[in-house]
């Protein structure tokens, strides 16, 4: 499942090139061409000869980790979040470092904590990686500064029709825009698997800027919080109701227009679709709908319980039909421009 393979490659902003390198082997046959920009975004452009607006689809490669900033004369790693990780969910977690190389993130024991540092949640200062080393000089020989550690997590199927697993956002994404290039299609796009979304969205401000597309569907992966201790207003997304297609975030306002017609098509196909109930959070349509004269953009995520952590939760039903939304409207954006104005 291409899905799994993507999800259990580690690859995190600025350090993608185990994630590119498997999508370009593995999405080549399906398309014209196949560049790698300075920045480092995988662009491949699929019936390139086709007459049509330019469509970027965008996901991006990177996932959240954690640097090694520092080691102690103990020997235990100091490290700092590569992307937006909650530092409670840390302790006792395995990692891996330069893929085979196993640590424990640890913090001062519990019952040895004085009253008040026990009412407090820790921070990252608190933590290290134990890798078992005996000295600064022992785990200098394995590990150097700058050197990133990855979550474990197996993908696999759990429950009725879900799959649990690290680095959904956005591999998940990367899946589908994946899987739209091996379909047969009779319209022109071009796909941008970007690097350091992240980190600041970068890759995307690169790809836009050399693209010049008219328009762009970015795929994501975006908060699914409806779990129990939340009221269904603070949810943002629900698994298993279809594709989240977003209204406002801290870089975007998306366009009525676009959005109505996104809603339209998925109506007419039958195909489910939410809307994401929340504005915090950024995504690469930020710096993409901005890019040169500006390009109208939405952006249509995968719900994922647990985001940034270990083990992220998603439905097969949303990631399928977000896959058949995008195909739907790749389909429809002919005739749809012609009488686009924003």
């Amino acid at each position: 499942m291409l899905l799994k393979s993507l999800s259990e490659l580690n690859g995190t902003s600025g350090a993608e090139s185990q994630v590119r390198n498997f999508l370009r082997q593995h999405i080549e046959p399906f398309v014209d061409s196949v560049n790698i920009d300075k920045m480092g975004n995988l662009i491949a452009v699929k019936n390139g000869h086709l007459t049509g607006p330019k469509v970027m689809v965008a996901a991006h490669m990177d996932e959240v980790a954690l640097m090694i900033i520092d080691i102690t004369s103990d020997g235990f790693l100091k490290f700092r979040p590569v992307g937006g990780i909650d530092a409670r969910i840390l302790v006792a977690k395995p990692v891996l470092i330069n893929e085979s190389l196993t640590g424990v993130i640890g913090a001062k024991a519990i019952h040895l904590q004085k009253r008040s540092e026990r009412q407090k949640a820790l921070t990252f200062d608190q933590l290290y990686i134990d890798i078992g080393a005996k000295s600064k000089d022992d785990a200098s020989g394995k590990v150097k500064l700058g050197d990133y550690a990855y979550f474990m997590t197996k993908c696999e199927p759990f429950g009725e029709g879900l799959y649990k697993g690290k680095a959904f956002d956005d591999r998940a994404g990367c899946a589908i825009l994946a899987d739209l290039l091996k379909k047969d299609s009779d319209f022109p796009f071009v796909a941008a698997f970007t690097v350091q979304e992240e980190a600041g969205l970068r890759g995307a401000k690169v790809a836009a800027y050399h693209l010049a597309p008219h328009f762009a569907i970015v795929i994501e992966g975006t908060v699914a919080a409806d779990v129990s201790d939340r009221e269904e207003e603070g949810w943002v997304t629900e698994l298993g109701k279809g594709p989240a297609c977003s209204l406002i975030d801290r870089a975007t306002l998306y366009s009525p227009k676009l959005i109505r017609w996104v809603t339209d098509v998925a109506r007419q196909k039958g195909i489910p679709l939410q809307f994401r109930r929340g504005s915090s959070g950024a995504n690469d349509a930020g710096p993409i709908h901005v890019s040169k004269a500006g390009v109208p953009t939405i952006v249509l995520s995968v719900p994922c319980r647990y985001i940034h952590s270990f083990a992220s939760v998603i439905s097969e039903k949303d990631y399928t039909a977000c896959l058949n939304l995008v195909y739907e409207l790749l389909k429809g954006f002919s005739a749809y421009a012609e009488g686009y104005r924003d």
